[in-house]
Protein backbone atom coordinates (compact mmCIF):
# COMPACT_ATOMS: atom_id res chain seq x y z
CA UNK A 1 0.00 0.00 0.00
CA UNK A 2 1.37 3.44 -1.17
CA UNK A 3 0.94 6.58 1.11
CA UNK A 4 -0.06 9.79 -0.69
CA UNK A 5 -0.78 12.98 1.47
CA UNK A 6 -1.81 16.90 1.08
CA UNK A 7 0.40 19.10 2.64
CA UNK A 8 -0.60 22.41 3.24
CA UNK A 9 -2.13 25.04 5.65
CA UNK A 10 -5.07 25.26 6.22
CA UNK A 11 -5.51 21.56 5.35
CA UNK A 12 -8.71 20.41 6.75
CA UNK A 13 -11.35 21.44 4.32
CA UNK A 14 -9.72 19.72 1.37
CA UNK A 15 -11.69 17.60 -0.87
CA UNK A 16 -8.20 15.57 -2.19
CA UNK A 17 -8.56 12.54 0.05
CA UNK A 18 -11.85 11.92 -1.27
CA UNK A 19 -11.19 12.68 -4.68
CA UNK A 20 -8.01 10.05 -4.69
CA UNK A 21 -9.15 7.91 -2.31
CA UNK A 22 -12.20 7.26 -4.66
CA UNK A 23 -10.07 6.61 -7.20
CA UNK A 24 -7.52 4.41 -5.85
CA UNK A 25 -10.97 1.91 -4.92
CA UNK A 26 -12.33 2.71 -8.15
CA UNK A 27 -9.15 1.65 -10.13
CA UNK A 28 -8.41 -0.81 -7.89
CA UNK A 29 -4.79 0.79 -7.25
CA UNK A 30 -2.78 -0.22 -3.59
CA UNK A 31 -2.79 3.47 -2.39
CA UNK A 32 -4.14 5.18 0.39
CA UNK A 33 -4.21 9.35 0.59
CA UNK A 34 -4.31 11.36 3.69
CA UNK A 35 -4.19 14.86 4.42
CA UNK A 36 -1.09 16.91 7.06
CA UNK A 37 -1.07 20.03 8.35
CA UNK A 38 2.10 21.63 7.85
CA UNK A 39 2.91 25.10 9.64
CA UNK A 40 6.64 25.32 7.99
CA UNK A 41 7.04 24.78 4.28
CA UNK A 42 10.89 24.40 4.74
CA UNK A 43 10.47 21.04 6.67
CA UNK A 44 8.66 19.66 3.49
CA UNK A 45 11.52 17.31 2.15
CA UNK A 46 11.86 15.39 5.37
CA UNK A 47 8.60 14.88 6.13
CA UNK A 48 8.26 13.30 2.94
CA UNK A 49 10.64 11.08 3.79
CA UNK A 50 10.14 10.52 7.65
CA UNK A 51 6.43 9.60 6.56
CA UNK A 52 7.71 7.10 3.63
CA UNK A 53 5.23 9.70 0.76
CA UNK A 54 5.12 8.10 -2.30
CA UNK A 55 3.34 11.42 -3.47
CA UNK A 56 1.84 14.57 -2.42
CA UNK A 57 -0.27 17.54 -3.49
CA UNK A 58 1.06 20.83 -2.35
CA UNK A 59 -1.51 23.51 -1.29
CA UNK A 60 -1.42 27.05 -0.28
CA UNK A 61 0.88 28.72 1.30
CA UNK A 62 4.28 26.11 0.63
CA UNK A 63 3.89 25.56 -3.59
CA UNK A 64 7.13 27.95 -3.76
CA UNK A 65 8.89 25.75 -0.68
CA UNK A 66 7.63 22.65 -2.61
CA UNK A 67 9.72 24.24 -5.70
CA UNK A 68 12.83 23.85 -3.56
CA UNK A 69 12.25 20.64 -2.27
CA UNK A 70 12.62 19.07 -5.43
CA UNK A 71 15.65 17.01 -6.90
CA UNK A 72 14.38 16.76 -10.65
CA UNK A 73 11.26 19.73 -11.96
CA UNK A 74 9.14 19.27 -14.88
CA UNK A 75 10.18 21.59 -17.35
CA UNK A 76 7.17 23.40 -16.59
CA UNK A 77 6.99 23.89 -13.17
CA UNK A 78 10.72 24.93 -13.83
CA UNK A 79 9.78 27.51 -15.74
CA UNK A 80 6.78 28.82 -13.16
CA UNK A 81 8.38 27.93 -9.77
CA UNK A 82 5.95 26.61 -8.36
CA UNK A 83 5.13 23.30 -7.34
CA UNK A 84 1.54 21.87 -6.18
CA UNK A 85 2.43 17.85 -7.00
CA UNK A 86 5.36 15.55 -6.00
CA UNK A 87 6.37 12.32 -6.34
CA UNK A 88 9.25 10.02 -4.81
CA UNK A 89 11.11 7.48 -6.94
CA UNK A 90 14.42 6.23 -6.50
CA UNK A 91 14.85 8.12 -3.56
CA UNK A 92 14.38 11.51 -4.97
CA UNK A 93 11.52 13.60 -5.61
CA UNK A 94 10.33 14.76 -8.64
CA UNK A 95 8.30 18.30 -8.98
CA UNK A 96 5.14 19.17 -10.96
CA UNK A 97 2.29 21.98 -11.37
CA UNK A 98 -1.25 20.28 -12.12
CA UNK A 99 -2.89 23.62 -11.16
CA UNK A 100 -2.22 25.37 -14.69
CA UNK A 101 -3.61 22.88 -16.76
CA UNK A 102 -6.35 22.27 -14.80
CA UNK A 103 -7.04 25.97 -14.38
CA UNK A 104 -6.75 26.49 -17.94
CA UNK A 105 -9.42 23.64 -18.43
CA UNK A 106 -11.76 25.09 -15.82
CA UNK A 107 -12.11 28.70 -17.51
CA UNK A 108 -12.43 27.26 -21.27
CA UNK A 109 -16.25 27.88 -20.89
CA UNK A 110 -15.94 31.52 -20.93
CA UNK A 111 -15.24 32.00 -24.93
CA UNK A 112 -14.66 35.61 -24.64
CA UNK A 113 -12.90 36.53 -21.62
CA UNK A 114 -9.45 37.08 -23.04
CA UNK A 115 -8.25 39.71 -20.82
CA UNK A 116 -7.57 38.52 -16.96
CA UNK A 117 -7.12 40.17 -13.50
CA UNK A 118 -5.18 38.30 -10.94
CA UNK A 119 -5.60 39.00 -7.60
CA UNK A 120 -3.05 37.86 -5.46
CA UNK A 121 0.57 36.90 -6.60
CA UNK A 122 1.17 33.38 -4.60
CA UNK A 123 2.25 29.96 -6.16
CA UNK A 124 -0.66 29.37 -7.95
CA UNK A 125 -1.24 32.87 -9.64
CA UNK A 126 2.38 31.96 -10.98
CA UNK A 127 1.43 29.31 -12.74
CA UNK A 128 -1.52 30.40 -14.19
CA UNK A 129 -0.34 33.34 -15.25
CA UNK A 130 2.49 31.99 -17.08
CA UNK A 131 0.14 28.96 -19.14
CA UNK A 132 -2.66 31.77 -19.61
CA UNK A 133 -0.30 33.90 -21.70
CA UNK A 134 1.37 30.83 -23.40
CA UNK A 135 -2.30 30.06 -24.28
CA UNK A 136 -3.33 33.65 -25.71
CA UNK A 137 -4.57 35.32 -22.53
CA UNK A 138 -3.35 38.81 -21.55
CA UNK A 139 -2.78 38.69 -17.49
CA UNK A 140 -2.42 41.21 -14.81
CA UNK A 141 -2.00 41.15 -11.32
CA UNK A 142 -2.60 42.96 -8.44
CA UNK A 143 -1.42 42.39 -5.34
CA UNK A 144 -1.05 43.95 -1.66
CA UNK A 145 2.30 44.30 -1.46
CA UNK A 146 5.36 45.15 -3.92
CA UNK A 147 7.75 42.37 -3.44
CA UNK A 148 5.94 39.89 -4.79
CA UNK A 149 4.96 40.91 -7.58
CA UNK A 150 8.54 41.68 -9.13
CA UNK A 151 8.69 38.50 -10.06
CA UNK A 152 5.64 38.48 -12.13
CA UNK A 153 7.00 42.15 -13.87
CA UNK A 154 10.06 40.52 -14.34
CA UNK A 155 8.57 38.38 -16.76
CA UNK A 156 6.96 40.84 -18.50
CA UNK A 157 3.41 40.97 -16.87
CA UNK A 158 1.61 43.83 -16.45
CA UNK A 159 1.06 44.72 -12.20
CA UNK A 160 -0.05 46.64 -9.85
CA UNK A 161 -0.28 47.22 -6.18
CA UNK A 162 -3.43 48.27 -4.53
CA UNK A 163 -1.90 52.07 -4.36
CA UNK A 164 -0.91 52.10 -7.98
CA UNK A 165 -3.81 50.24 -9.81
CA UNK A 166 -5.61 52.32 -12.22
CA UNK A 167 -9.11 52.26 -11.52
CA UNK A 168 -10.09 52.97 -15.29
CA UNK A 169 -8.24 49.56 -16.70
CA UNK A 170 -11.32 46.91 -17.61
CA UNK A 171 -11.45 43.26 -17.57
CA UNK A 172 -12.76 40.23 -18.87
CA UNK A 173 -12.12 37.88 -16.15
CA UNK A 174 -11.73 38.60 -12.00
CA UNK A 175 -9.99 35.88 -10.18
CA UNK A 176 -9.18 35.70 -6.88
CA UNK A 177 -6.22 33.92 -6.27
CA UNK A 178 -6.08 34.63 -3.05
CA UNK A 179 -6.75 32.38 0.70
CA UNK A 180 -9.13 35.39 1.52
CA UNK A 181 -13.10 34.07 2.42
CA UNK A 182 -11.64 30.31 2.89
CA UNK A 183 -11.62 31.07 6.93
CA UNK A 184 -12.53 34.37 6.78
CA UNK A 185 -15.31 37.22 5.20
CA UNK A 186 -12.60 39.33 3.90
CA UNK A 187 -11.98 40.84 0.07
CA UNK A 188 -9.03 39.64 -1.56
CA UNK A 189 -8.46 43.71 -2.07
CA UNK A 190 -9.90 46.70 -1.22
CA UNK A 191 -14.19 47.24 -2.12
CA UNK A 192 -13.59 50.25 -3.97
CA UNK A 193 -11.23 48.17 -6.63
CA UNK A 194 -13.44 45.72 -6.94
CA UNK A 195 -16.35 48.61 -7.46
CA UNK A 196 -14.63 49.80 -10.68
CA UNK A 197 -13.68 46.26 -12.55
CA UNK A 198 -16.69 43.97 -11.81
CA UNK A 199 -19.19 46.59 -14.19
CA UNK A 200 -17.10 45.77 -17.29
CA UNK A 201 -16.09 41.84 -16.59
CA UNK A 202 -18.16 38.81 -17.81
CA UNK A 203 -17.49 36.75 -15.13
CA UNK A 204 -15.65 36.47 -11.84
CA UNK A 205 -13.82 33.23 -10.55
CA UNK A 206 -12.48 31.92 -7.24
CA UNK A 207 -10.06 29.33 -6.84
CA UNK A 208 -11.54 28.43 -3.10
CA UNK A 209 -14.12 25.62 -3.52
CA UNK A 210 -16.55 24.25 -2.06
CA UNK A 211 -17.83 27.82 -0.65
CA UNK A 212 -19.46 30.80 -1.80
CA UNK A 213 -17.32 33.65 -0.73
CA UNK A 214 -17.42 36.90 -0.20
CA UNK A 215 -15.79 37.74 -3.34
CA UNK A 216 -18.23 35.57 -5.01
CA UNK A 217 -21.08 36.83 -3.27
CA UNK A 218 -19.80 40.09 -4.18
CA UNK A 219 -19.82 39.64 -7.84
CA UNK A 220 -23.13 38.08 -7.71
CA UNK A 221 -24.31 41.51 -6.38
CA UNK A 222 -23.57 42.61 -9.90
CA UNK A 223 -25.24 39.71 -11.37
CA UNK A 224 -21.93 38.74 -12.47
CA UNK A 225 -21.61 34.90 -13.68
CA UNK A 226 -19.71 33.06 -10.74
CA UNK A 227 -17.17 29.53 -10.51
CA UNK A 228 -15.83 28.09 -8.28
CA UNK A 229 -12.82 26.23 -7.71
CA UNK A 230 -14.21 23.07 -8.40
CA UNK A 231 -13.20 22.14 -11.66
CA UNK A 232 -9.73 22.90 -11.39
CA UNK A 233 -9.27 20.97 -8.53
CA UNK A 234 -11.15 18.31 -10.15
CA UNK A 235 -8.67 18.40 -13.18
CA UNK A 236 -5.45 19.27 -11.51
CA UNK A 237 -6.49 16.56 -9.16
CA UNK A 238 -6.53 13.75 -12.38
CA UNK A 239 -3.46 15.31 -13.88
CA UNK A 240 -1.49 14.84 -10.36
CA UNK A 241 -3.40 11.12 -10.14
CA UNK A 242 -1.72 10.36 -13.44
CA UNK A 243 1.58 10.92 -11.99
CA UNK A 244 0.98 9.75 -8.46
CA UNK A 245 0.33 6.79 -10.75
CA UNK A 246 3.38 6.58 -13.63
CA UNK A 247 0.19 7.19 -16.09
CA UNK A 248 -1.15 3.51 -16.12
CA UNK A 249 -4.46 5.14 -15.96
CA UNK A 250 -6.10 7.81 -18.50
CA UNK A 251 -7.64 11.22 -17.87
CA UNK A 252 -10.70 9.94 -18.98
CA UNK A 253 -10.91 6.61 -16.63
CA UNK A 254 -9.92 8.43 -13.35
CA UNK A 255 -12.27 11.30 -13.94
CA UNK A 256 -15.48 9.35 -13.43
CA UNK A 257 -14.29 8.13 -9.85
CA UNK A 258 -12.58 11.52 -8.71
CA UNK A 259 -16.26 13.02 -9.53
CA UNK A 260 -17.75 11.15 -6.69
CA UNK A 261 -15.68 13.30 -4.25
CA UNK A 262 -18.01 16.33 -5.57
CA UNK A 263 -21.43 15.02 -5.14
Amino acid sequence: MKLFTIFGNPVSHSKSPLMHNYSFKGLNYQGCYTRYQLEDGTKLREKIFDLNITGANITVPHKEDAFKACDILDPFAEKVGAVNTIVKKDGKLYGYNTDAPGFLKAIAEFKDAKKILFLGAGGTAQSTSVVLRDAGYDVTLLNRSEARLKRFSEDGFQTYTFETFDKELTFDLIVNMTSAGLEDENLPCPKDILEKVLPNSIACVDVIYGKETPFLKFAKSYKKPTKDGSDMLLYQGIIAFEYFTNNKFKFDEIKPHMMKAFR
